[in-house]
């Protein structure tokens, strides 16, 4: 019983690692291009900040999902569950919608949103725009973590 118990702490583990390295990086790549725009316009500060964030959603996603799991199997103030083998690799696999896309988006927004730090750089009446463009890779973060919270929620424990 206790290998399945590995098996799903993998995958908790799997959301929260991939999808917050996947934040890091696409927070890293929007702060490196703000970081230049900042050094011309001190100003543009609340603007540069807001699309550096947007990529660190998807780390918080992961780790929703991870702690999901960890709630499903009791670990967090509750009364742990056994579980099988093929349940455990049921929870493995039902976490990694969020831990790849959560990867891959975290990544992509980064990108995105870089190049919307470039656009308000030189247009800043066009922040709102600026936004809409990372805030859509984020779709596909949230559809990543709603197939992830189904599948954990129709696994039997």
């Amino acid at each position: 019983m206790a290998d399945g118990l590995v098996f799903a702490l993998l995958g908790s583990s799997l959301s929260i690692m991939l999808a917050g390295i996947g934040s890091a990086l696409g927070v890293s790549i929007a702060g490196q291009v703000g970081a230049g725009v900042l050094t011309e316009d001190p100003n543009k500060f609340g603007q540069v900040l807001l699309l550096q964030a947007l990529p660190g959603t998807q780390g918080i996603y992961g780790l929703l999902a991870g702690f999901w799991v960890l709630m499903k199997l009791g670990l967090l103030g509750g009364t742990p569950v056994e579980i099988s083998v093929v349940q455990g690799l049921q929870i493995m696999l039902a976490c990694l919608p969020i831990a790849i896309v959560g990867l891959v988006s975290g990544i992509y927004q980064g990108k995105t949103s870089a190049a919307s730090i470039g656009m308000i750089a030189r247009r800043p009446e066009e922040t709102g725009r600026a936004i809409i463009l990372p805030a859509m890779v984020e779709t596909y973060a949230v559809l990543a973590l709603l197939a992830t919270i189904l599948l954990l929620n129709s696994i039997q424990v």
